[in-house]
């Protein structure tokens, strides 16, 4: 009957590091920060493909289809109704989190004026 592995009576496999090293071969990991002109580049580069996504979209879907909203009614290329409609619901995400940083804001100052009061 052959041992179970992982049993005492199972040979134990090669070691793979090197006869009477200690270490362990890892590769040096780099401690770099990143920094503001780092993070820029890349939010522009990041940009800069939404642009281009956004580029072919329009020029893919030049169909006119016609638009009501409301009361508004009109006919444009179907690229430039999707566009129009991303930047809608974007500056609706923009504002509700505009109002939400304002109100934490509001509380963190009224708390550091608490705190304040409460220490003097």
């Amino acid at each position: 009957m052959a041992p179970v592995p992982g049993s005492p009576g199972e040979p134990k496999p090669a070691s793979t590091t090197p006869a009477g090293s200690t270490k362990s071969i890892k590769e040096p990991t780099s401690n770099l920060a990143t920094t503001r002109a780092a993070a820029a580049w890349f939010a522009t580069g990041a940009a800069l493909v939404v642009l281009v996504l956004l580029i072919i979209l329009i020029l893919q879907n030049q169909t006119v289809v016609e638009v009501k909203y409301l009361w508004f009614s009109g006919s444009l290329p179907l690229g430039t109704a999707l566009l129009i409609a991303a930047i809608a619901g974007a500056t609706v995400v923009m504002l509700i989190g505009i109002v939400r940083l304002t109100q934490l804001r509001i509380n963190a100052r009224r708390a550091r004026k608490a705190a304040a009061v409460a220490k003097a």
